[in-house]
C-alpha cells in the first residue's frame, strides 16, 4: 500500500495589526455588544484599544513575571509580545473581544475622557452562537484595583449582559446564553475564590491540560524521560448555567456587587 506524506509546516502567522492598529481600530467581533449595557456607577467595560489603553496598562504593572504568573503563556510578559498574541488570539477571532475595566470612582487626570481610570482586562472569548456560550477570561486586575469593587463589578457586568435575554426589557439587553464558562490555573486562589463567589459552580479539572513554557514555577513535574522540558498545569472549570443564573445566581451577583459599593 503506498502512500506520501506532503505535510509542510504553515508559515508564521503575521499580525494583521501590527501592535496598535489603524485608526479607527477594528474590534471585528461577529457578536452583539451593547456598551450601555455594560457599565455600572462604579465601573464600564469597554474595547480595549492598544493605542489609547496600552501603555498606561503596562505602566501598572511592575513586576509582569508575577503579575502573568497563573498564566501558561510567557510571551505576554513583555508589552510589545502582548499586543501580538492579544492582536492573534482574540481580535482575529470575530467571536473574542478584549474589554478594558475603567473605574469611573477613580478620574485619571491623563485622560478625562475616559470618565475614570484604568484598572485591568477582561474579555469573552470563543463565543458559540451554535452552543449560545462563551468563556470569560483574560481577566486581569492591575494591582492599585486588587481587593477593590473592580473585579466583582466587572464580572458580575459581564454574565448580567451574558445572561440577560435579548430585549429583554426597555432598559435591559443581553445576549441570552446558555452557559458561561471560566477557565483558571489550579493553584489560582484568588481566581477560583471570586469565580465561587460570584456564583460559577466547580465543573471538574482538566489534568495537564497545559505544557508550560521553562521558567514557568507553577506546575507539576513531567516524568523524567517527557518529550518537553515546561511543568504542566492543571486547569479548574467553573461555569454558570442560565439554570443557574435563573434559580438564584442573579440574585447572588446583585447583592455581591451592592456589597461592594
Amino acid at each position: 500500500m503506498a502512500y506520501v506524506n506532503a505535510y509542510q509546516p504553515p508559515p508564521p502567522a503575521k499580525p494583521a495589526y501590527g501592535l496598535h492598529g489603524p485608526v479607527p481600530y477594528d474590534i471585528n467581533v461577529a457578536f452583539p455588544l451593547d456598551f450601555t449595557q455594560l457599565e455600572t456607577p462604579r465601573l464600564k467595560l469597554t474595547p480595549f484599544i492598544p493605542s489609547i489603553h496600552a501603555a498606561k496598562y503596562h505602566a501598572a504593572i511592575s513586576d509582569p513575571a508575577h503579575f502573568y504568573r497563573y498564566y501558561p503563556f510567557s510571551s505576554i510578559e513583555d508589552p510589545e509580545s502582548y499586543l501580538l498574541f492579544m492582536d492573534a488570539l482574540v481580535r482575529q477571532n470575530p467571536y473574542s473581544v478584549l474589554l478594558a475595566i475603567i473605574d469611573r470612582t477613580t478620574p485619571d487626570p491623563d485622560y478625562p475622557e475616559w470618565g475614570g481610570k484604568l484598572a485591568g482586562t477582561i474579555g469573552l472569548l470563543n463565543y458559540s452562537p451554535t452552543n449560545l456560550s462563551v468563556e470569560a477570561g483574560v481577566l486581569c486586575i492591575l494591582p492599585e484595583f486588587q481587593r477593590t469593587h473592580v473585579a466583582t463589578h466587572a464580572v458580575g457586568t459581564l454574565l448580567k449582559y451574558c445572561f440577560t435575554m435579548p430585549c429583554a426589557s426597555q432598559s435591559e439587553s443581553g445576549l441570552g446564553l446558555r452557559r458561561v464558562y471560566w477557565y483558571t490555573h489550579s493553584d489560582n486562589e484568588p481566581s477560583l475564590k471570586l469565580a465561587a463567589r460570584m456564583g460559577l459552580k466547580r465543573e471538574g479539572t482538566l489534568r495537564w491540560a497545559w505544557v508550560l513554557p521553562v521558567g514557568k514555577e507553577l506546575g507539576k513535574t513531567p516524568r523524567k524521560t517527557d518529550l518537553l522540558a515546561g511543568l504542566g498545569r492543571d486547569s479548574v472549570i467553573m461555569a454558570m448555567s442560565w439554570e443557574d443564573w435563573e434559580d438564584g445566581a442573579r440574585e447572588i451577583i446583585t447583592t455581591q456587587m451592592a456589597r461592594m459599593e
